[in-house]
């Protein structure tokens, strides 16, 4: 129940991280409102807020978190963006969760 918990909270905070930077993009790249800088900031401070939950060491927790961000990103890359992501980009996911779950599950002394 840990592990599914953990790993909810990865995808919250990926997600979270994604949108404070996808925002600022759409108004640098896209000419979107400057607007956009205001929930972008909110969730960049939401997504610092949700790294801090986590009761590890905070470099293993960036550390594991990695490989679920790269999950996510490309998610997102196929959901917001329309663009599928290849055979070599969901390899890439696997071995991304395979590497935080080995940094993740290991014993602790």
């Amino acid at each position: 129940m840990e592990q599914a918990r953990t790993l909810g909270l990865f995808v919250l905070t990926a997600l979270a991280e994604i949108i404070g930077c996808y925002l600022p993009w759409l108004w640098l790249r896209q000419g979107r409102s400057a607007w956009l800088l205001l929930p972008a900031a909110s969730s960049l401070a939401l997504f610092v807020w949700l790294l801090s939950l986590h009761p590890t060491a905070a470099g293993r927790v960036y550390a594991a978190y990695g490989g679920v961000y790269v999950a996510v990103a490309l998610l997102w890359l196929w959901a917001v963006d329309g663009v599928r992501p290849l055979s070599t980009d969901w390899i890439g996911i696997g071995l991304c969760l395979v590497g935080m779950l080995i940094i993740g599950t290991a014993p602790r002394t």
